[in-house]
């Protein structure tokens, strides 16, 4: 089998999982790297042994050699890069959210068809251990039709600052980026229903509580605590068109004792817990059991998860299949995302005809 020759843009934290997975996939070369700041791309070249160190972006979309490209750059260039990749020929993995818009969402979509090429958005946790097994018991009927879900990601103080809360580059704080996770991995193992309406609210509340200390949280390189235009809280329901409902929250920041993730889903024959820890609910004998799945990554495991989303997008650049994260799954994820903060904007319904 041929080798798929990679290139990765952005050089950021995320990267480096971008990095480290191609290069456990022996089908994959890592050919090339780009960043705007050149000693970056060049560090990760030596690290990984990477030949091409590019100087500007179009000669990555023009070079022939180069099979694919990882987008790991701010939110807001991922539309313009994905859709100037699809267009030099080149297959595409970008990170989530797939823009900052469902505008440009469609236009990514239409490039994506237009030349014939793969475009995958990084929903890492559908390649989780735990989202596979629960996965195929739904759909060997074990929970019936799901009619609802609740997704909770929450933390008490953790605003990384730099772009993440630079509205303009990120398009918003955590609902678009860490909400994106949970909605969409609710959404897809609820079969992908087409959503009808949507009620939401975001609040800017306690900005990103720079005068906190003893605790520690991630923060962006560009950390900056006098400056921050993204919300930090978000909460929102989500009604599709088959009926079922979805209600998210998700926060950066929050009075709350601790950081807290619930993804739950509830259908006519069971219900079930993917995080913090996979159980399956059911009835037997007129009892309700719970059903403890016997499996190395009960909870989201990142590097096993990534790892399989590498994989998974190598193979189906190479033979052709379909990608379980397609870009018409991005674009359906961007009109949710967008739903909620116009409804919080409005600050009522959005409906969808």
């Amino acid at each position: 089998m041929a080798k798929l020759r990679v290139c990765v843009i952005g050089t950021g934290t995320i990267s480096d999982m971008h990095f480290q997975s191609y290069a456990k996939h022996p089908d994959v070369i890592l050919y090339g790297v780009f960043d705007y700041v050149r000693e970056r791309a060049e560090e990760k070249a030596q690290a990984y042994g990477i030949p091409h160190v590019y100087e500007e972006l179009h000669e990555i979309f023009a070079d022939p050699q180069v099979d694919a490209v990882s987008i790991c750059t701010w939110n807001n260039s991922h539309a313009e890069l994905a859709i100037a990749a699809l267009e030099g020929g080149k297959h595409v993995l970008v990170e989530k959210p797939l823009s900052l818009n469902l505008e440009e969402a469609i236009e990514v979509q239409k490039a994506a068809q237009k030349n014939n090429r793969l475009l995958q958005v990084g929903f890492v946790r559908r390649f989780a251990t735990n989202t596979k097994v629960l996965k195929s018991f739904i759909d060997d009927g074990k929970l019936g039709d799901i009619y609802y879900a609740k997704a909770s990601c929450i933390r008490r103080i953790g605003n990384p600052g730099g772009w993440f809360a630079d509205k303009e580059r990120s398009g918003g704080g955590p609902l678009i980026d860490l909400g994106v996770h949970v909605i969409d991995i609710c959404w897809y193992l609820m079969g992908r229903p087409k959503v009808k309406s949507i009620s939401g609210h975001t609040y800017h509340q306690l900005g990103n509580r720079a005068n906190v200390k003893n605790l520690k949280f991630y923060k962006a390189a560009d950390y900056d605590k006098g400056k921050n235009t993204v919300e930090d809280l978000a909460n929102a329901l989500v009604t599709f068109e088959n009926g079922a409902s979805l209600f998210v929250d998700v926060s950066y920041t929050l009075h709350t004792k601790k950081d807290d993730i619930h993804v739950k889903l509830f259908g006519t024959k069971g219900g079930a817990e993917l995080e913090p820890e996979l159980v399956m609910i059911s009835e037997e004998n007129d009892t309700i059991i719970n059903i403890h799945p016997q499996i190395d990554h009960l909870s989201f495991d990142f590097e096993n998860a990534f790892q399989n989303e590498i994989d998974s997008f190598v193979q189906c650049c190479l033979t052709g299949a379909e990608s379980i994260a397609p870009v018409e799954d991005g674009v359906e994820m961007m009109k949710i995302l967008t739903g909620i903060y116009e409804a919080a904007s409005k600050k009522c319904e959005v409906v969808f005809s």
